[in-house]
């Protein structure tokens, strides 16, 4: 990668340079979650609250987007306003930002896109609410998110709650495997759904505290092993739904966007806001939870490295 010329594309907040540069902890976090994952308002109220659990926790947050096609890591508080917004904002995956760069438009990062640029930026923990996969049906549809390819070959180590329980889970643990993705739990080897404390899976292994997942991490990349390590963070007791629950409503949300034609990156949004709705917004809170309890242990995962 020629750094000198990655100057004209990124721009990284001081706050984050500096802790790059003085060995600080730092984390990086996506902007989908803001712009497409969540409602006006109260996106752009998660957006500032998760920043501040992070430096709670001594660390620095860098929230990841595309405005007016620099690469940003690190969002003041007018660019988070800006992402909240959510107006003519698009999801970038790795396929799109080439495009939106050139054309100079604005965006919001994924999983995907987040790796790729906090790798850019030298920042090695990213904290997210959960990573897309393999979804339901894709025998046919071949419907794969760039999430998986992104965690088999970038160097960022990724806490999340499980993937999205909108998923086929078991599938996107096999093509994680395949890839050589060391998937570990926290606290237990059973392997979260999201917004439930369980899957029905397990991951490969359990981590009893964020030390140990650092140790991990570390030496992965120590011994030359490129590619992603998934931190699997069970989402807290008192926020956890029904597994039951869920999976009916989830079924009923998926077959809803089936008879809408709804299919690719506009799945996901409609999904989760199907979900809200039906849920009567204890899918939101929810989510919003987790996310804040992945983003406390990726700072403890990104201290201890």
């Amino acid at each position: 990668m020629n750094t000198e010329l990655l100057k004209n594309y990124l721009e990284v907040l001081p706050e984050v340079q500096e802790a790059l540069q003085t060995g600080k902890p730092v984390v990086a976090l996506e902007s989908t979650i803001i712009s497409h994952g969540m409602p006006y308002p109260e996106n752009e109220k998660f957006a500032n609250d998760v920043e501040n659990l992070i430096r709670a926790e001594g660390a620095v947050p860098a929230t990841i987007a595309i405005i007016n096609g620099k690469l940003k890591v690190g969002l003041t508080p007018e660019d988070l306003s800006l992402m909240a917004s959510g107006k003519n904002i698009a999801k970038v995956s790795r396929r799109d930002l080439p495009y939106l760069v050139a054309m100079k438009q604005t965006g919001a990062t994924t999983v995907a896109t987040t790796m790729i640029i906090a790798e850019m930026a030298g920042i090695k923990v990213f904290a997210t609410g959960g990573i897309g996969g393999v979804h339901r049906g894709a025998q046919k549809t071949f419907d794969i998110s760039a999430d998986l390819q992104e965690l088999a070959h970038t160097n960022v180590a990724v806490v999340c709650a499980g993937c999205k329980s909108i998923l086929d889970i078991g599938l996107t643990l096999e093509y994680l495997e395949t890839f050589g993705v060391p998937v570990l739990c926290m606290g237990t080897k059973k392997f979260p759904a999201f917004y439930c404390k369980e899957s029905g899976f397990e991951g490969d292994y359990a981590c009893a505290a964020p030390e140990d997942a650092a140790a991990v991490i570390r030496t992965k990349w120590d011994l030359g092993l490129n590619g992603g390590v998934l931190i699997a963070n069970p989402i807290p007791d008192e926020w956890a739904m029904d597994p039951d629950r869920m999976n009916k409503v989830i079924d009923e949300a998926v077959a809803e966007a089936e008879r809408q034609h709804i299919h690719g990156k506009n799945i996901t949004p409609f999904l989760l806001a199907r979900i809200k709705d039906v849920t009567g917004g204890d899918s939101l809170a929810s989510n919003i939870q987790l996310a804040f309890n992945n983003a406390k242990m990726a700072a403890k995962i990104a201290a201890a490295l």
